[in-house]
C-alpha cells in the first residue's frame, strides 16, 4: 500500500534562498543527478511566485502589514513536500496525479486557516524519479496585539505549536486525500520510522544506493512446484502426511525463508536511509552557505559602492571648501591692504591740510593719547603678550 506523504521545513532568509534555486530550477548545473532537464517542461505550478522567494517575502510582508520580531536568522517561511511513491502515480496516470497535487494545495491553504494569500509558491516536480510538489509559504498566525486589535503575525513557532503539531499534520492530510478518492494509507509515525524528513534527491549521494535497488530488483520469489491435483488422488495410504510433507511444509518453509530475507532486506535498507539522511543534511548546510557567500558577496559589492560614493562627495565637498576659503582669504589680504593704504594716504593728507608737520610725529601722538597703534598687526600682537602676561602673574 502506498503512502500519503506531506513533509514540513522551516527557512529562514539563507535557506529560502536555496529553495528558490531548486525549486524554480534556476541552477545551471544540478547537483541532483535524478533531475532529467528534458522533461523540466512538464513541471507545473499550483501558484506561481514572480519574483524569487526572498522579494515575495518582502513585498507580502508590507502588503499585508504582517506583525513580528523578524532578524537576520528568523524563521521566515515553511516549505511543505507533498509526494508518494511510484506505484501509486503510475497506477493512477498522469491526470489524477495533477489532481492530487491540485487537492494537496488546497488542503495546505486552508491548514489553520492559513489563506492562499500567504503561499509563496508552489511548484509540482515531475521531471525526477517521484513526482512531488515543493510548497512554500509565510506561517501567519491570526491574533491580536495588546490593544485586543487583530493583527496577522508571522511566527513558524506559534503556528506549529505543540508537541504533536505534525502529528496532527499527517493525520489532516490523510484524511482529506482519501476524502478526495485517493486510496493512500496515512505516513508511518516518525517515532516508527527515525526518520528526520530529508529530501529524497539527497538519499543517493554518498551510500550505494543504486548497487542496492539493482540487487532489489533482480530478486526472484520462487514457489516451489506443486504437486497435480491428479497425482494428489493418487496418495491412498498416509495421505494427509503426504499433503503436509508434499505441499504445506515446503510453502511454509519458503514464506519463512523469504520473510527473513525480506528482514534482513529491511534493515540494510534502513540503515543506509539514515546514512543517506545524514547526507542531505550535509548537502542542505552547503547549499545554504553557497547561498550565504553569494549574499556576502553583493553586500560586499554594496559597501564598496557606497564607500567610493561617499569617498567622491567628501573630497569633492571639501576640494570646493578650501577653494572657497582660498579665495575669500585672497580678498580679505587685499581688503586689509588696501586698507592700509588708504590710512597712509588719509594721515598724509590731515597732515598737509592742516599743516600739522610730518605724519610719523602725528601717528606717534594718536598712539601715545589713545593707547592703541595704528598697525593692526602690531596692536593685536600686543594684546597677545598682554594676556600671555596676565596668565603667567
Amino acid at each position: 500500500m502506498s503512502y500519503a506523504i506531506i513533509r514540513n521545513d522551516k527557512l529562514t532568509r539563507v535557506d529560502a534562498q536555496g529553495s528558490y534555486i531548486h525549486n524554480d530550477r534556476r541552477s545551471k548545473g544540478h547537483s541532483n543527478k535524478d533531475i532529467d532537464p528534458t522533461r523540466t517542461h512538464f513541471n507545473f505550478w499550483c501558484k506561481k511566485n514572480e519574483l524569487t522567494y526572498i522579494k515575495e517575502f518582502d513585498k507580502m510582508k508590507k502588503e499585508y502589514d504582517l506583525k513580528g520580531n523578524i532578524r537576520s536568522n528568523s524563521i521566515i517561511m515553511c516549505e511543505m513536500m507533498i509526494t508518494s511513491d511510484n506505484v501509486f502515480f503510475d497506477k493512477i496516470g498522469l491526470e489524477e496525479t495533477i489532481r492530487y497535487f491540485r487537492e494537496s494545495y488546497k488542503f495546505v491553504c486552508n491548514y489553520k486557516n492559513l489563506g492562499e494569500k500567504y503561499i509563496v509558491s508552489a511548484a509540482v516536480h515531475l521531471d525526477e524519479t517521484t513526482p512531488h510538489m515543493h510548497l512554500v509559504y509565510i506561517p501567519v498566525i491570526h491574533t491580536k496585539d495588546k490593544e485586543g486589535n487583530p493583527i496577522d503575525k508571522i511566527c513558524s513557532r506559534d503556528f506549529w505549536k505543540g508537541r504533536d503539531s505534525y502529528r496532527q499534520l499527517q493525520n489532516a492530510f490523510h484524511e482529506y486525500v482519501t476524502s478526495k478518492g485517493f486510496d493512500l494509507e496515512r505516513g508511518l509515525p516518525v517515532e516508527e520510522t527515525k526518520a528526520k524528513h530529508q529530501k529524497i534527491e539527497d538519499l543517493k549521494k554518498i551510500t550505494n544506493f543504486k548497487n542496492t535497488k539493482k540487487v532489489l530488483d533482480n530478486i526472484k520469489l520462487e514457489l516451489p512446484e506443486v504437486p497435480e491435483l491428479k497425482n494428489i488422488k493418487k496418495v491412498m495410504i498416509n495421505r494427509d502426511k503426504k499433503i503436509m510433507n508434499d505441499i504445506i511444509k515446503p510453502k511454509d518453509n519458503l514464506i519463512n525463508k523469504l520473510h527473513q530475507e525480506n528482514i534482513k532486506l529491511h534493515k540494510e535498507l534502513s540503515k543506509q536511509a539514515v546514512v543517506i539522511e545524514e547526507a542531505e543534511k550535509y548537502q542542505k548546510e552547503r547549499d545554504k552557505i553557497i547561498a550565504d557567500n553569494e549574499n556576502l558577496h553583493n553586500e560586499v559589492d554594496n559597501i564598496k559602492a557606497e564607500y567610493k560614493e561617499k569617498e567622491f562627495n567628501i573630497e569633492w565637498k571639501y576640494t570646493n571648501r578650501i577653494k572657497s576659503l582660498e579665495k575669500e582669504n585672497s580678498y580679505l589680504h587685499k581688503v586689509v591692504d588696501r586698507f592700509k593704504e588708504t590710512i597712509d594716504k588719509f594721515i598724509t593728507w590731515i597732515c598737509k591740510k592742516f599743516d600739522m608737520g610730518a605724519e610719523n610725529n602725528l601717528i606717534r601722538d594718536f598712539e601715545r593719547e589713545n593707547n592703541i597703534l595704528l598697525d593692526a598687526e602690531k596692536q593685536i600682537k600686543r594684546e597677545e603678550r598682554k594676556k600671555d602676561l596676565e596668565m603667567e602673574i
